[in-house]
């Protein structure tokens, strides 16, 4: 099986950036995030779906929902789900993704899942899946097991996706690989084996010589898929 290196930054770095490595390195992925949503204002990523597409992106939509920890808005709940999984609905339609797409909440918190945290995640995949999307959860690999239950237990039944961290170190450091060297091991690695994708590093600063911006920050990524926004 062929996997696929990816990666995601919240504020759009440029279409010229994007194009060079694109053209220049082994990504092929990018998270795409939405906005606005209840834990991220800033809209660079909207209105650039089409530009992206055409360069031959895969991409991976992402909606910054509640939180427990943190900065961002706090509000779990069922009803405050439903709520948000239609306002990711409608900024997927607004963007131009087809029915059956996949978008991703952004769960940040990598501690026990609380019951109003379940009832609110249970609450945004239903709604999500019932206006004609598909539900994924970005999380924490410890908490995969608990988030593919609750997407398991979404009706009329779906199949929800799993983006899990798991990484070595957290905090902001420099990050050079060769352009062809960004990670693409087997999501399995994360420790969750029915990951769709693995986020292995995060707050990287990458080096990036002859790039638009030869540094720049992200997040990295490894997916069993080439576009994880895709319908199987």
């Amino acid at each position: 099986m062929n996997f696929h290196a990816g990666f995601d930054t919240d504020q759009f770095p440029g279409l010229a950036q994007l194009q060079w490595l694109r053209s220049n390195t082994n990504l092929e992925w990018c998270g795409y995030y939405l906005a606005p949503a209840p834990s991220h204002a800033d809209r660079s990523w909207m209105g650039k779906r089409a530009a992206l597409v055409a360069q031959g992106w895969g991409l991976l939509p992402i909606f910054l929902g509640q939180q427990t920890i943190g900065p961002g808005s706090h509000h779990v709940s069922g009803a405050q789900g439903s709520t948000d999984g239609l306002a990711a609905v409608q900024l997927m339609h607004d963007e131009g993704f087809p029915a059956c797409s996949y978008v991703f909440i952004d769960w940040e918190d990598g501690s026990a899942l609380s019951a109003g945290s379940k009832d609110y995640l249970a609450a945004w995949a239903a709604a999500v899946n019932a206006a004609g999307y598909q539900p994924g959860i970005y999380c924490s690999h410890g908490l995969a097991g608990a988030m593919a239950a609750i997407l398991a237990g979404v009706q009329p039944p779906c199949d929800g996706r799993i983006w899990a961290w798991k990484v070595g170190r957290t905090d902001t450091h420099a990050y050079t690989c060769a352009p062809d060297g960004f990670p693409c091991a087997d999501p399995a690695l994360c420790g969750y084996d029915a990951a769709i994708a693995w986020q292995c590093e995060q707050n990287c600063v990458l080096s990036l010589p002859g790039a638009p911006s030869e540094t720049m920050p992200a997040d990295l990524s490894t997916s069993s898929l080439a576009d994880p926004s895709a319908a199987a």
